[in-house]
């Protein structure tokens, strides 16, 4: 399989690239820098993938982020970045590859969207309620997709994955002013691991054609939210 991960800073992606060569892992990781806010960058990175790779057959929808902007009081660019990630660029996305999938006949690809329990839930905290509507957007669109996809009767499946606090860099992006407070929300508990997710996504990929999974609901054991 070879694997394009796209991200706005690639170091990241190449570090992990290298590491999963040396180790000696089967397939192949490729960075691709791409802005998931800017339309263009997106038409522009499903066009190489379509010229050095011929196309997608599974799409992991996984970018997104919040900013710590409330409903009475948040600024508008916050709210706005929020909804280019989290809402547009899962659908802009969605589009390029079903597309992709049409023009090859592939008939059993997959679209998977990392949600969040925040998509499921609003929890008490005025910083993330912003960031859950677009969460519950993504609900929205995944469950609307699979029905358009079934109305085209095709089996390309698409699945959510709704996790809670797992142990990334989104805490230290919501609270970029106070790395402390960023710091001690991973601290607090036994945080899910970027692992977790991928055997998430590995368990999805391997369910049998005829098995839809709708949503994957996960969270921390020691999590009360």
């Amino acid at each position: 399989m070879k694997v394009v991960g796209c991200a706005r800073s690639v170091d990241k992606i190449e570090k992990l690239a290298a590491e999963c060569q040396s180790a000696g892992y089967s397939g192949v990781l490729i960075p691709y820098k791409c802005d998931l806010s800017n339309e263009e960058e997106i038409l522009s990175m499903f066009s190489a993938i379509k010229t050095l790779h011929q196309g997608v057959d599974v799409c992991i929808n996984n970018a997104g982020l919040a900013r710590p902007e409330p409903l009475l009081s948040g600024k508008t660019e916050g709210w706005r970045m929020m909804i280019d990630v989290n809402v547009m660029a899962v659908s802009i996305c969605t589009r390029e590859v079903y597309r992709s999938m049409k023009e090859r006949n592939i008939d059993d690809g997959h679209i998977i969207n990392i949600n969040s329990m925040n998509g499921h839930s609003v929890v008490p905290q005025s910083v993330v309620h912003f960031y859950s509507a677009t969460k519950y957007a993504v609900t929205a669109l995944t469950e609307g997709l699979r029905q358009e996809l079934r109305e085209a009767k095709t089996h390309i499946r698409a699945t959510c994955i709704s996790p809670g606090l797992v142990e990334t860099g989104f805490a230290f992006k919501l609270h970029d002013n106070d790395p402390e407070r960023a710091a001690a929300t991973y601290e607090s508990i036994r945080c899910l691991k970027a692992e977790d997710m991928a055997n998430a996504v590995i368990y999805v990929l391997s369910a049998p054609p005829h098995v839809q999974i709708g949503d994957i609901q996960m969270r921390p054991t020691e999590q009360i939210s």
